[in-house]
């Protein structure tokens, strides 16, 4: 019998994408799979009913979440959508497992196996599943058009019958693939871009888009691809250089962020401070606490004369291709466990082993098993 594998019109607010699009169902299907999808669950992506070919509907959220054998969701499961599952159910989507924690042990607890696409292993193998990356790539190019369209200024230099017009000068910090995201688009924008990043790797990258390396004579390279977190004399270092650059900006795009843990202060209240009037910090990291002192997740303030934004959930501003993209995320993780329309997960794959959250009855992950732990 066929593998069942579902897709709901995600509930959370502000969501707008979906994590099956036509071009993944019928891929889907090729494989043997039967698709359940609820109702308009693609529309405010842009993908309406009639766009899926193939695809069995279900009239509500209940349907899918109790036939489902494989559900594929974004945002993570509430406590109520969690207890309709089925115990013997397969989950994959992001699971926020680090600020989750009655969730997880409902899942836990109801027997699901879960997958978080945030624990997909950052190998070579795995970058075609790296969710991560694809939906930070739609932040770090949204974060430019915040700063420009906030900004008094053009980001381009001009040249106009009334004088020649200035570029802006951009500051990025943190080239992950939000930063690096960040310095494309602004200099296509015509911007002076600087950018920096505790990882010296990173140097090449940044200098390969065009833009000024900041060097503050740090380096913290960490496991996985991320930075690790620097020490208190490290921090005072690189902080004397950024606030000096900081200062001279226009704007200001902050990515950086440790995962499991607050973001990093990197800009204070006395920086802000030193800031012209009319510049803007836009800080990616608003949702984890933010790199801003003054930063307020989902808001705009005002100090000064200088605005900082602080933007959530980027991605499904452009749902359209955020779902694209995390739908073919999703499949590549998939598709080695699909097996004549039937879902054969080789433990022995370290992609699902290291993502796996739960299974028979127990936290897999270590670090959450832990957490959970720790709560109690």
């Amino acid at each position: 019998m066929s593998v069942t594998i579902g897709a709901l019109r995600e509930s959370a607010p502000r969501e707008m994408r979906v994590s099956l699009v036509p071009e993944v169902t019928d891929k889907l299907l090729k494989e043997g799979a039967r698709v359940l999808i609820e109702r308009t669950a693609g529309e405010r992506a842009g993908f309406p009913d009639a766009s899926y070919r193939g695809v069995d509907w279900a009239a509500s959220a209940s349907e899918v979440l109790q036939s489902a054998d494989v559900l594929l969701t974004v945002q993570p499961l509430s406590l109520e959508q969690i207890a309709q599952l089925r115990a013997s159910a397969v989950l994959a989507g992001f699971m926020q497992p680090y600020a989750r924690s009655a969730e997880i042990r409902a899942l836990k607890e109801r027997g699901v196996t879960s997958f978080a696409m945030e624990l997909v292993p950052r190998i070579s193998r795995a970058q075609s599943m790296d969710a991560l990356s694809s939906q930070a790539a739609i932040g770090g190019y949204k974060a430019v058009l915040i700063a420009a369209s906030s900004l008094q200024k053009f980001m381009p230099m001009l040249t106009t019958a009334a004088g020649t017009i200035r570029p802006a000068q951009v500051l990025i910090i943190g080239a992950g693939v939000a930063g690096l995201q960040a310095i494309a688009t602004a200099k296509r924008l015509g911007a002076v871009v600087e950018a920096y990043d505790v990882r010296s790797a990173t140097r090449e990258q940044v200098r390969s888009l065009g833009a000024k390396f900041v060097d503050t004579g740090v380096s913290a390279e960490g496991a996985g691809g991320y930075a690790r977190e620097l020490t208190a004399e490290e921090r005072a270092k690189q902080q004397e250089i950024l606030d000096a650059r900081i200062a001279a900006a226009d704007a200001v795009i902050t990515t950086a962020a440790v995962p499991g843990r607050p973001a990093p202060r990197l800009i204070s209240r006395a920086t802000i401070e030193r800031m012209r009037p009319g510049a803007v910090v836009v800080d990616l990291a608003a949702e984890q606490g933010g790199n801003c002192e003054l930063t307020r997740a989902g808001e705009t303030v005002e100090h000064q004369g200088v605005k900082i934004v602080g933007p959530v959930n980027l991605a499904a501003d452009l749902a359209y291709h955020a779902s694209e993209m995390y739908a073919r995320n999703l499949f590549n993780f998939l598709k080695p466990a699909l097996v004549k329309g039937e879902l054969v997960i080789d433990w022995n794959d370290e992609v699902f082993a290291q993502s796996c959250l739960t299974s028979g009855g127990q936290v897999r992950h270590e670090p959450t098993a832990r957490a959970l732990e720790g709560a109690k």
